[in-house]
């Protein structure tokens, strides 16, 4: 007694402890039969009560083990086949008996109605038979109702058993479970409901396959017509093919069941005209879908560019308005031309932004693309294989990480399999970098290093004022620029015929056959061969042709020579990644004994390190010596320290994270205004809008950083070529362009023609491209008379391409 009442009080524990079970685990283990188990000596799972006896701690055991994930499938492998069966009975609550025993009772009356109707059929069979003596019409008429009769079962079961089928699925998979006999013991998983996994499959498949949807809803629609007409049969006296055309027109038009006759054709054509509802109200969804998917593609610049022999540019910068104002003049002689950009940010911001530039296109069209350029896929929707060139921007991030996104963006175009029709110019942003991306772009790669640029165009100007406002007429496409063709009726003829046989262009060099290099300056006994091509500048590439040998006159001019280097003293003022690159090329143009004074607000040890890390040997510098000073240029203070007025040079470079270039403060402008007494004054300006501002400080020139790289880059995409000549005229080394003074060439108040002038340049081994009159703000570059006889001063200058010295 004591055990059985100890049992009794485990028994209670355990049931009260089994209402605490979450849920799920209530309905299966916490009813009335569930019976307590113990493990014995064998550790066999055994019923308490079926033989033996349990302690508290058998029992506490098997609470552990009910209490555990994976008791259910250890329980029920040790269970008889009676116990399962109690399992699964248990299992069902009383909601699952009441659907179940209503489904199988619905069945059941529509067969019993069928059977009903099949036995009505025969009876009016019957009493027809007995007032008739046509036996063949009524057997036939017999055979018609047994038809109906089994195509409405058939159509009730059809559609019953797949709904029974979906509501019971978990249930089945459960029974599955118990009825299985297996001895192993199952790892811990959870088990996903079947209809959790059904429904994830549809919702794969409808995501994966864009078509999937409307394949549904057309396999639901002929499943509504045969269904609907073959229950349209069964319940009315037409045929079936009359019966499939009704059950379509109920799903095309839901009014047209409104005359049916009988209370089985009402029921069958209402529900047959709500499911056609539905249908057209899921195509009416999908179609309203697929549009506004198509509206959106285009409105963020998804869809693809069906465009060839276009000018690609990938990335957004600063520099992108300059570069398709250059690139729209450019295509101005064609009658326009299109430009697509595809850049990582949204179209319509795109297209708002290329509004606000406020000039005009001249016919060129520019597409806007959202996209990404390291990706393939949105590389191929802007046609990237039949662009004619590709210009890659370099970002707003710092150099290296601009100069790694365009590696990576020449990896990309490298990747394209259908190959590429143009060339590919790349924005570079530090000159370290330009090996590497030309050694993976291979051949097609041009690059543009734009702090080189700048650097290199600065110094130049500081030792050469105005000729910014020079560089800027032969880099845009407004004014003359680099055209370089083949002439064969020019083939044979000597350096120094040909370079006066142009009327309206002036040859600079020779683009040599053999080898495909350019050579500026020829020697005048270099002989045009067969191939040869030559270089000019002219004011479009239709503009000129070669002409008859004009007359020259050989008279004597002044042969002075170049005056003697002097040391100079020049300023910088602001801190530039490339200043090394700077620092060198100062180096090799200044007369030894020069100086640079540096100031900025880098301190004075960090200077040092960052020019030596950046390569720059301080200690082999011959021609120059370095002064550092610190301190800030917009400081009054800070620039009354330095001795501004022994400059020889000074120049302005804008901060590290600058905009635009707009005098900061009227301190500034007045100590620069009165240093440009006595000195030279060079400012970079970012902003082009911002250039009117410099006639109020009187600085003596200025550089448009971003809009002469923009032409750079647009020259270079319009012919690859001329990239190997800007290369040589802004390095340190070979040909470059000067300003000469007119006491070189002529006497004061000589009245001689442009050709006069260009014969007597070529005896100094140079080549004039322009002049610049005493009183005039801008120079003539290329002018269009060259035969007419003009007087020229003293105090006009000539624009020249010389040998650096």
């Amino acid at each position: 007694m004591p055990n059985h009442s100890s049992r009794s009080s485990e028994k209670s524990s355990l049931f009260r402890r089994s209402k605490t079970l979450p849920t799920g685990s209530y309905r299966r283990f916490t009813t009335p039969l569930i019976p307590t188990y113990r493990y014995d000596s064998a550790s066999d799972l055994r019923r308490d009560g079926d033989g033996g006896s349990c302690d508290s701690d058998t029992t506490n055991s098997a609470v552990a083990v009910l209490n555990s994930e994976s008791a259910p499938s250890q329980v029920l492998a040790t269970q008889s086949p009676s116990q399962r069966i109690t399992k699964l009975w248990t299992h069902f609550s009383l909601t699952h008996w009441l659907k179940l025993i209503c489904s199988f009772s619905f069945l059941y009356v529509m067969f019993l109605r069928a059977k009903v109707a099949k036995l009505e059929a025969e009876n009016s069979i019957l009493l027809t038979r007995c007032s008739r003596s046509s036996s063949n019409n009524e057997n036939l008429q017999l055979e018609d109702v047994n038809n109906r009769a089994a195509v409405l079962y058939s159509v009730i079961m059809t559609i019953a058993l797949p709904i029974l089928l979906y509501m019971y699925l978990d249930d089945l998979s459960y029974v599955k479970n118990l009825l299985k006999r297996t001895n192993k013991k199952k790892k811990k998983e959870e088990e996903v409901p079947l209809k959790k996994r059904i429904a994830y499959s549809l919702d794969v498949c409808f995501s994966v396959y864009p078509y999937a949807k409307l394949l549904a809803l057309l396999f639901a629609t002929v499943v509504l017509i045969v269904y609907g007409g073959l229950a349209l049969y069964a319940v009315s006296d037409c045929g079936v093919d009359e019966a499939l055309w009704l059950s379509w027109t109920f799903v095309a038009d839901s009014g047209n069941h409104a005359d049916r006759i009988g209370v089985g054709p009402r029921i069958v054509s209402v529900a047959i005209s709500a499911g056609g509802m539905l249908i057209f109200a899921t195509m009416l969804g999908l179609i309203s879908d697929a549009i506004s998917k198509m509206v959106d593609s285009l409105r963020k610049g998804k869809s693809e560019v069906l465009e060839s022999n276009h000018i690609l540019i990938l990335g957004w910068s600063d520099k992108l308005g300059s570069l398709l104002k250059q690139l729209a003049i450019a295509n101005k002689s064609i009658g326009g031309g299109v430009v697509v950009v595809l850049a990582e940010r949204d179209k319509e911001e795109m297209e708002t932004d290329i509004a606000k530039f406020e000039f005009d296109l001249m016919g060129t069209s520019v597409i806007c693309r959202s996209g990404s350029a390291l990706i393939l896929a949105d590389l191929k929707k802007v046609s990237v294989s039949n662009a004619r060139a590709i210009i890659v921007l370099g970002s707003d991030e710092n150099a290296d990480q601009s100069d790694a996104r365009a590696l990576r963006v020449v990896l990309s175009l490298t990747g394209v399999k259908e190959g590429l029709k143009g060339h590919v110019v790349v924005e570079m942003c530090d000159l370290d970098n330009e090996p590497l991306v030309k050694l993976v772009g291979g051949e097609r790669i041009e690059t543009v290093v734009a702090h080189d640029v700048i650097g290199r165009l600065m110094i130049q100007c500081a030792l050469q004022p105005g000729l910014a406002q020079i560089w800027e007429d032969i880099l845009g496409f407004e004014n003359a620029e680099f055209y370089i063709k083949k002439w064969p009726q020019l083939d044979g003829r000597r350096f120094e015929d040909v370079l006066l046989s142009f009327p309206n262009a002036i040859p600079c060099g020779v683009k040599v056959a053999v080898d495909g290099k350019i050579v500026l300056n020829p020697s005048d006994n270099y002989v045009l061969e067969e191939g040869d091509e030559i270089l000019v500048i002219a004011e479009d590439d239709d503009t000129y042709a070669p002409g008859s040998l004009p007359e020259v006159r050989m008279c004597h001019f002044p042969k002075m020579q170049n005056p003697p280097k002097y040391p100079e003293k020049i300023l910088f003022c602001g801190w530039r990644r490339d200043i090394d690159d700077m620092i060198k090329v100062l180096e090799a143009l200044l007369a030894p004994g020069s100086e640079l004074w540096m100031f900025n607000e880098v301190p004075d040890q960090e200077r040092e390190k960052k020019l030596t890390d950046a390569g720059l040997n301080i200690s082999k510098l011959v021609n120059i010596r370095l002064v550092h000073r610190q301190g800030n240029a917009v400081i009054r203070r800070h620039l009354e320290s330095l001795p501004l007025e022994t400059f020889d040079s000074s120049k302005r470079l804008p901060c590290k994270d600058s905009k635009s270039n707009v005098f900061p403060s009227s301190c500034w402008i007045r100590k620069m205004q009165q240093a440009s007494d006595k000195s030279i004054v060079i400012s970079e300006i970012l902003d082009s809008r911002t250039k009117n501002l410099v006639s109020v400080s009187r600085i003596s020139d200025y550089v448009l950083s971003n809009e002469l790289v923009s032409m750079a880059l647009a020259m270079v995409a319009e012919d690859k070529q001329i990239n190997r000549v800007l290369e040589e005229l802004f390095a340190e080394k070979g040909n470059e362009l000067c300003i000469r003074p007119a006491e070189f060439y002529i006497y004061d108040q000589e009245e001689v023609c442009f050709y006069d002038i260009m014969r007597r340049v070529r005896q100094r081994q140079e080549i004039i491209i322009g002049y610049r009159l005493a009183g005039m703000d801008q120079a003539i570059i290329n002018p269009s008379d060259k035969s007419k006889l003009r007087k020229w001063s003293l105090d006009d200058v000539y624009v020249v391409i010389a040998s650096c010295q």
